[in-house]
């Protein structure tokens, strides 16, 4: 199998915040019954918020690649073009390195 040409990923600044629940980073919500119903991921570490009401939602952002749950200890990540994913706390700081203003 052929592996293809070799790349590096371009350096970029972004804007990164580590998850808080009640700061409105999430693009939405989704109940906790219907993730597991639907076998989207793994439920292992996913936040888990239980409202007023004793319904249980996880927190997810939206992007091009569809919705992404957000998971203890994650990071949600900004592009300059408002693009955003979320990344792993055990992936962040080998990835992202913080910057000067």
């Amino acid at each position: 199998m052929d592996k293809g040409k070799k790349y590096k990923r371009i350096s970029l600044i972004v804007n990164a915040e580590q998850y808080a629940a009640d700061q409105g980073m999430e693009d939405g919500f989704e109940l906790y019954t219907n993730v597991i119903t639907n076998g989207w991921i793994s439920s292992d570490n996913l936040i888990r918020i239980t409202r007023a009401d004793g319904s249980i939602v996880c927190p997810f952002i939206r992007n091009r690649r569809g919705i992404i749950f957000i998971r203890e200890g994650d990071y949600i990540i900004t592009e300059n073009d408002a693009e955003r994913h979320v990344c792993g706390a055990d992936k962040f700081h080998n990835r992202y390195t913080p910057i000067e203003d």
